[in-house]
């Protein structure tokens, strides 16, 4: 009531409030890909190697959560692994002995391309965490906007440990998370760290009996969607803003890595990794 006059509310909902998800026809090899009450839920499917990540699984990542993104139907977006063993355990290094596959240009793309998807899409992503989150699996989680994980999970960075390092994302995100002491022990040292212990830094945001992770992500995802999806997209371009200046570290280190992916010691620490042996770095030339 204004002065005196009826002022009607129209209750008609517009077409963004009422769209539903449209339906996917994508074709996956590596991923599992699903929607359902405004929620894309994106799973790594090679629970045969705890969901290592190869170019081809970040490509489909990649354009996994590009869909989303451009779902209007959707509001938040799930990333776990398949097998309840691992969220995923790293890099696969079968790739690094074989003198036939080469550090090329593909390689810098998906990493571009999955990175870019992951923070500039403006919808929440949360990481479902069940198991070992290491590795470039850790920094994949890094990417993610939140992270609720099993009371079984393990975290670590573990590139010095075959010869690499977590340019990507990894250093630069943990450093915001943790602090860059515990960034520097994390990366340093390669000690695993317990789920509850990743939260303890900052690492996680929460961790829950195993057999209520999906009841504890399905009640953080009814509760975003309840809030203003501008509002999120606004808080997630802030937040992000600090950690986007650190993208010409990102570019640096990709760059980096055309050369020590392939290097002697990244050989050797490959190696041993797949013969299950303590690599030994100091008898590389």
């Amino acid at each position: 009531m204004v002065k005196g006059k009826t002022v009607k509310t129209s209750t008609k909902k517009t077409a963004a409030a009422t769209k539903p998800a449209k339906k996917s026809s994508l074709k996956f090899e590596n991923i599992l890909y699903s929607k359902k009450d405004k929620v894309a839920y994106v799973t790594i499917n090679r629970p045969e190697v705890r969901n290592a990540l190869n170019s081809e699984v970040r490509e489909e990542l990649a354009i996994a959560i590009e869909d989303a993104w451009l779902d209007d139907g959707i509001g938040v977006i799930v990333l776990t692994g398949a097998g309840g063993k691992a969220f995923s355990a790293g890099g696969d290094l079968s790739w690094i002995v074989d003198p036939e596959k080469k550090v090329d240009a593909k390689y810098m793309l998906v990493h571009y391309r999955l990175a870019t998807a992951m923070r500039c899409c403006g919808k929440p992503i949360i990481a479902r965490v069940d198991g070992f989150c290491v590795g470039g699996g850790n920094e994949l989680n890094m990417l993610c906007d939140l992270t609720i994980a099993s009371d079984t999970s393990i975290f670590a960075q573990a590139g010095p440990m075959v010869g690499s390092a977590p340019i990507w994302y990894g250093l630069q995100q943990l450093q915001h998370s943790v602090g860059d002491k515990k960034a520097r022990e994390i990366v340093y040292l390669c000690n695993r760290y317990t789920a509850q212990e990743a939260m303890n830094m900052g690492w996680v945001n929460k961790v829950v009996p195993q057999d209520r992770l999906d009841e504890e992500v399905d009640a953080w995802c009814r509760n975003l969607l309840e809030k203003s999806r501008q509002s999120l997209r606004i808080a997630k371009l802030q937040i992000n803003f600090v950690s986007d200046m650190a993208h010409p570290q990102i570019t640096h280190g990709l760059e980096l890595a055309r050369f020590f992916l392939k290097a002697p010691e990244m050989v050797e620490g490959a190696t041993a990794f797949l013969e299950k042996r303590k690599p030994d770095f100091w008898g590389v030339e």
